[in-house]
């Protein structure tokens, strides 16, 4: 019989605060905004606002021009990493990040195996990488380019192919604030000006050394970036399980390397029985800890990065952020979803899932927070504030 986790049990409520206080969400950080997203390991950006959003919850004194600036600046960029989705991250993640997740990346591309009959793939990217450095490219011209060189191939497949091996970026006006424009491609190395990632090198005395040294070498790279990123998971994250942190990376079989880090680690156990693992410095804040309201992107990080989502939603409110495949911008209220929020031309309508559970202080705590957002991201434009109730939906 397998034995079973050993350590204390973490109730909902602790994970819930544990994991509040790393996302900066227990209380707003003095951090500034490229710290932030180094420490939360990106931000999802699968819009253009979402990573605005996300930073005015978590950061005292955020101003969106301070966030703008790092990407105009190419401190900050917009890249397909973790579950094939766009992220924001600093510069040195996204030449990081993306080498470790590229297994993934190519896992993706047997999806589109039948519009790549026949496409060499090295020379796919080789094109594909001449095209984007020379000037950035759309979608839809990088489709068009490679569709000259492969006319019986399907141009999606194509295009598609190019993202999954390539570490594309996108180019600046996109994703500045109160700017506008259409996704426009080049490869992180060409924006950035340096490369990704190399694997360690090896000495070797002959050819066969040499690539039994390069095999060795690229071996010991892949296991010290995933052990990095586990680290850096823990601290944004944690407590989690290896079920956990493979949801969130869009990643498989990451168990070895929190085995290779047991010793280093503090283990725990969720209700359910689960084990988890820690940062022994890390915080794990009384349970008790008051959590204040906060308003969030759709696709936040939050939600998105655990296996077992209860440590923020409460199993009646399971589906309740999503509508098929879109997300809604969410409200927390006690450190749990509690409600989705969105503005229109003249307000911010706030919808709850139910009734309050605080009362007038509580409303007036939202109505605060919601204040506060509005001030920081939209100053000097006037909205009202108005409350209502999500009615039931179909949830994912």
């Amino acid at each position: 019989m397998k034995n079973q986790p050993s350590g204390p049990v973490l109730g909902t409520r602790a994970l819930n605060r544990a994991t509040l206080d790393r996302q900066l969400l227990l209380r707003r950080s003095s951090r500034s905004a490229k710290e932030a997203v180094a420490h939360l390991v990106g931000l999802q950006a699968q819009n253009v606002k979402p990573p605005y959003y996300a930073l005015a919850a978590r950061l005292d004194g955020f101003a969106p021009e301070q966030f703008s600036g790092l990407m105009a600046d190419r401190e900050v960029v917009r890249i397909v990493t973790l579950r094939s989705t766009i992220h924001t991250h600093t510069a040195t993640d996204a030449l990081t990040l993306r080498p470790w997740v590229q297994p993934a990346r190519t896992r993706e591309l047997a999806a589109f195996r039948k519009g790549l009959a026949g496409v060499d793939l090295d020379r796919l990217a080789a094109l594909a990488r001449d095209l984007v450095e020379a000037e950035p490219r759309t979608m839809a011209g990088l489709r068009e380019a490679l569709r000259a060189e492969w006319p019986d191939a399907d141009p999606q497949s194509l295009a598609v192919a190019a993202r999954c091996t390539l570490p594309l970026v996108q180019v600046t006006p996109r994703g500045l604030w109160g700017r506008s424009g259409q996704v426009a491609l080049t490869t992180a190395e060409n924006w950035l000006g340096r490369p990704t990632e190399p694997a360690p090198a090896a000495e070797a005395t002959d050819a066969a050394d040499a690539a039994d040294a390069a095999d060795a070498a690229d071996g010991t790279h892949a296991a010290d970036a995933t052990d990095a990123a586990v680290l850096r998971y823990l601290a944004a994250f944690g407590p989690a399980s290896v079920r956990d942190m493979q949801t969130w990376a869009g990643l498989t079989r990451l168990g070895a390397a929190f085995e290779r880090l047991r010793p280093r680690l503090l283990t725990f156990r969720a209700e359910t029985g689960t084990e988890l693992f820690d940062l022994p410095d890390a915080p794990r804040p009384d349970p008790a800890t008051p959590a204040p309201p906060r308003f969030l992107p759709e696709f936040d990080n939050l939600l998105l990065s655990h296996a077992d989502r209860t440590r923020v939603v409460r199993p009646e409110h399971h589906g309740r952020a999503w509508r098929g495949n879109q997300a809604y911008r969410t409200l927390l209220v006690g450190g749990f979803l509690a409600g989705v929020w969105k503005l229109t031309e003249d307000a911010l309508v706030v919808e709850t899932f139910g009734p309050s559970r605080g009362g007038a202080a509580e409303r007036t705590a939202i109505l605060a927070e919601g204040e506060r957002m509005l001030a920081t991201l939209h100053p000097g434009e006037r909205y009202d504030v108005r409350f209502g109730t999500v009615v039931a939906q179909a949830g994912r």
